[in-house]
């Protein structure tokens, strides 16, 4: 199957290591795509909720198709999130292709696209993380219920439903919230003269233009791939948003696969044979020496 070619591509709030995470869905669409520079918009690993009893291959899967760019002479730029903090204590780490940082700004084709995360606009993040942290185990639960919720209601031959997503869209103080957020992000970018911010964050895909007193900017979000399953893909000039629920090839793809859903856990040992097996090491079966 031929790839199709993408300019730009922007991941964000993939959530590897939870149970929320839709790792298997994300490598099928990684598959089908061949981009020229990779945007990893933030949390793309959670380090908040990272339990080394749940690692899935498919989360090993993503990794491996990730650095598998550092081989294919294409760009990638790791921002840094909140639930992957920790790695900001190496901004400005390079290795080949990829490099580390806390924001991004690049120059397509004559405009000026600035890339940041957007936990640094959270009042709940500045001032109470552990607040956060713990909304952040019950979002995980919520959306480990929800799945199971899903898969029932298939069997049925019913639809899905988010709760997460109804949730929000309920509660008029997180409407706001992102609204605010939207605009505050749109504001500063207006101000550095940006003809793009794109952000991730909130779980809200979006691309549409903000205006204020002093003028407008394109605003756009890469969304997630714990609820929506999109990403931002710019090409020829233009920006779009990809969901993985109208891609009929990934989806095709994906159902032949549904077997998948029984894939083992890999713990700390079978992590650790299968790098040995990467470097073509071996054990002795005498002493248990390499």
């Amino acid at each position: 199957m031929k790839k199709r070619e993408v300019e730009v591509l922007v991941l964000s709030d993939i959530h590897l290591g939870t149970y929320g995470c839709h790792a298997q869905e994300l490598l099928f669409y990684l598959r089908t795509i061949k981009p020229k520079i990779v945007i990893l918009n933030g949390d793309i690993i959670d380090m908040w909720q990272f339990n080394k009893r749940y690692w899935p291959e498919s989360h090993m899967k993503i990794i491996k198709h990730i650095t598998g760019y550092l081989t294919k002479d294409v760009d990638v730029y790791y921002i840094t999130g909140n639930h992957d903090e920790m790695l900001r204590k190496f901004v400005g780490f390079q290795m080949g292709s990829l490099k580390i940082v806390n924001k991004l700004v690049l120059n397509l084709d004559g405009k000026k696209a600035w890339f940041f995360h957007g936990d640094v606009f959270d009042v709940t993040m500045k001032h109470s993380k552990w607040v956060a942290k713990l909304g952040g185990k019950g979002y995980d639960l919520l959306i480990v219920l929800n799945r199971l919720v899903n898969h029932l209601s298939e069997k049925i031959g019913q639809g899905k439903i988010s709760f997460s997503k109804r949730i929000k869209n309920g509660v008029k103080s997180a409407v706001k919230f992102i609204n605010d957020f939207e605009q505050v992000a749109a504001d500063i970018a207006i101000d550095n003269q940006y003809d793009y911010v794109v952000c991730g964050h909130i779980h809200h895909p979006e691309i549409k233009t903000i205006s204020n007193n002093e003028g407008s900017v394109k605003y756009l979000n890469s969304g997630d791939w714990v609820e929506n399953l999109t990403a931002l893909e710019y090409s020829d000039g233009e920006w779009s948003i990809y969901k993985f629920s109208e891609d009929q090839i990934a989806n095709e793809t994906f159902k032949m696969k549904r077997n998948w859903e029984e894939e083992p856990k890999l713990n700390s040992t079978i992590l650790f044979e299968n790098l040995m097996k990467e470097f073509n090491l071996q054990k002795s079966p005498d002493n248990g020496q390499f």
